[in-house]
């Protein structure tokens, strides 16, 4: 039968266990792990009886207390949707220019226009609608197809060049690559329309300015207007401004002439309410009112 060994310093029994001369002490766990262990398994024995805890074939264990947070979620959402239908039905039965007149509806029409913008516009306009290389810039004020609540209302539910039936098409003619103008043709009438916005040009354009307004006249004239600030029918831009889509340089202004340009804006009318359509058109008119996001 095996002697029990005691440590020489301490006079505790050791295991008998030896690594290097070093032998371990039979040293009995701490009576607060029991206690722990002992109360996290009645809160754990008492949660399985008082919650929704056990999955049971095609259902679940439903608690003694019955809570359900699936319904505790559903009544808070349907709470949260009577608490907003108070401005909502406005926004969606009153004209636009009441909504707008009036400046505690249009507070909430800002902070959810805020949300709905960022969820499905930002990824192309960026998170403050300042646009980028190939998407307009919103809080700039120079609108394609018009900029009033009822327009971009419609261009948000059709799109543009989209698949919807009704979608806005606009499209820019390639005229280099279509053999419509030369090449000289091009860079006369790129130095023409650089001149429209007041932009610095070489020597060399600013000779090359009286043959691009001949051309200007004879090929663009008939979508941006003869005095280029461009035609909201058809969604040509103005071109007399500081704002360009693709850019103002003369590189990229001759690449756009020769060829063309077609933007693509998806039709929302199926993916968001008539009601969320009318908010965001409301939040995206007052971006360049408002001096942008507030």
């Amino acid at each position: 039968m095996a002697t029990e060994r005691h440590d020489p310093v301490t006079g505790r029994v050791t295991t008998g266990h030896e690594w290097n001369g070093i032998e371990e002490l039979e040293t009995p766990i701490p009576r607060v792990v029991f206690f722990f262990l002992i109360v996290g398994t009645l809160f754990a024995i008492g949660y399985w009886l008082l919650m929704p805890a056990w999955p049971v074939g095609w259902t679940y264990t439903k608690g003694l207390l019955g809570i359900d947070q699936r319904n505790v979620v559903t009544q808070q959402v349907e709470e949260a949707a009577v608490s907003r239908a108070v401005w909502t039905d406005r926004v969606g039965s009153e004209d636009f220019a009441a909504i707008a007149a009036d400046g505690d509806l249009m507070r909430h029409v800002r902070d959810t226009g805020r949300t709905l913008f960022v969820d499905n516009c930002a990824v192309c306009h960026g998170v403050r609608g300042t646009g980028g290389p190939g998407f307009p810039d919103l809080a700039a004020g120079s609108w394609l197809w018009g900029g009033d609540p009822e327009t971009i209302a419609e261009t948000i539910s059709v799109g543009i060049n989209s698949t919807n039936d009704d979608t806005r098409v606009s499209q820019m003619m390639a005229f280099g690559r279509d053999g419509v103008l030369e090449s000289d043709q091009i860079r006369s009438v790129a130095a023409y329309v650089r001149s429209l916005s007041g932009q610095e040009l070489s020597e060399a354009d600013q000779a090359r300015v009286p043959a691009g307004q001949e051309v200007f006249a004879e090929n663009c004239a008939s979508c941006h207007g003869e005095d280029g600030k461009g035609m909201v029918e058809v969604g040509a831009p103005d071109l007399t401004d500081q704002h360009w889509i693709y850019g103002g340089d003369a590189q990229t202004v001759y690449t756009t002439i020769y060829s063309g340009r077609q933007g693509h804006m998806p039709h929302w009318q199926d993916r968001l309410s008539p009601t969320d359509i009318r908010i965001l058109a409301l939040y995206v008119g007052a971006l360049a009112t408002d001096g942008g996001p507030q």
